[in-house]
């Protein structure tokens, strides 16, 4: 390894992680014990029914992990000690998440799971070894982009990667563009609203909009300077993001299936508006993304239901794809939620910041 790695790399391994398990462990609900011992799945045999594409993807979303866990724990001259420690530890994640899935009637524990999910997290530590010193460590290319755009420490860090988990909160195929904070899904509570298509298509253009300024202006309070180029960006990740989703689980599965009337009218008052807010000074634009945040959040729990985005319900079936919505659900109900609590956080840090200089 070339340099040690950063803090960030630490919390973007541990972020993996907790995605991991939410995932696995997709409804969280209805534990109870089978009173089967708790690893004969271990030895159990090769299972009748089989799909090549569970493999796959048990395999693919180990990778990650084992990248970015070996610079978080390489040192100089133990690069293979790193890609062994790295494997143990991913398959020690995978070992406690399919053991405690016995205690969920959803899920299955599966000896065919841990393995794919060790050989992946083995071909991402490998990888890892190989170049995620380029990203991760102390001089790379992620860490020097971070220094001169992000603001330092802690707080940086984890609003990066709040950054990225609204990217993945993105990918649930039947929001609004941008949107997310809906409770109602995560708690199965009625929708409060009828579906009317006047009003619809108003409240759709003011969520869009809201979320508009709050998603630009919370990437910029985190920002040292002003950058157009990586607000742009994030945006047109969202809507990438948002494009793979409908096209993957939407029944039409026609990419802009999100791009609606009230989403076009949301956009063309939402982007001028971020554009006017971010020449506010940085105090306004603090409070500007929390209000903004406040009051798309509120609609997100308003609006009605969109009759016409209609999920795919045999995706929704396989294991994997389940765990994947389901992930996107809880990501994408909380995150409003994490986020006002940084800016809060974020507003005390710059006022005990300024208090000592």
């Amino acid at each position: 390894m070339h340099s040690a790695a950063t803090p960030l790399t630490r919390y973007l391994a541990a972020a993996y992680a907790l995605l991991i398990a939410l995932a696995c462990l997709y409804p969280l609900s209805g534990w109870r014990d089978n009173g089967l011992p708790l690893f004969d799945y271990l030895l159990a045999p090769w299972p009748k029914y089989f799909r090549i594409e569970d493999l796959i993807l048990n395999v693919g979303g180990y990778v990650p992990l084992g990248f970015i866990l070996v610079p978080t724990l390489a040192r100089p001259g133990n690069g293979s000690m790193a890609i062994v420690a790295a494997t143990v530890l991913a398959a020690l994640l995978s070992l406690s998440v399919e053991t405690a899935q016995n205690f969920l009637p959803t899920r299955v524990a599966s000896n065919v799971d841990l393995g794919g999910n060790a050989l992946g997290a083995l071909i991402g530590a490998v990888f890892g070894s190989l170049w995620g010193h380029v990203l991760f460590n102390t001089h790379g290319r992620l860490q020097r982009w971070r220094h001169d755009r992000v603001i330092p420490g802690r707080t940086g860090d984890v609003g990066m990667i709040l950054a990225a988990l609204w990217l993945l909160a993105q990918f649930l195929p039947d929001s609004p563009l941008f949107s997310s904070g809906d409770l109602r899904r995560l708690l199965a509570l009625p929708t409060p609203l009828p579906f009317d298509p006047e009003r619809f298509v108003t409240l759709e253009a003011t969520l869009v909009a809201a979320n508009c300024v709050a998603i630009g202006l919370f990437a910029r309070c985190m920002m040292r300077h002003a950058g157009g180029l990586a607000l742009t960006a994030l945006l047109l990740l969202g809507v990438a993001a948002k494009s793979v989703a409908a096209w993957s689980f939407l029944s039409s599965g026609t990419p802009d299936a999100w791009l609606t009337p009230g989403t076009q009218t949301g956009l063309l008052a939402g982007l001028p508006l971020l554009g006017i807010a971010l020449l506010l000074p940085r105090i306004l634009q603090h409070a500007s993304a929390g209000m903004a945040m406040l009051v798309a959040t509120t609609l997100a729990n308003l609006i009605p239901e969109n009759p016409y985005l209609l999920t795919s319900p045999g995706l929704f079936e396989r294991g994997n794809f389940l765990n994947f919505h389901g992930l996107t659900q809880i990501v994408a109900s909380l995150w409003p939620f994490v986020a006002l609590a940084y800016l809060s956080a974020l507003g005390l840090w710059r006022g005990e910041h300024l208090h000592e200089h």
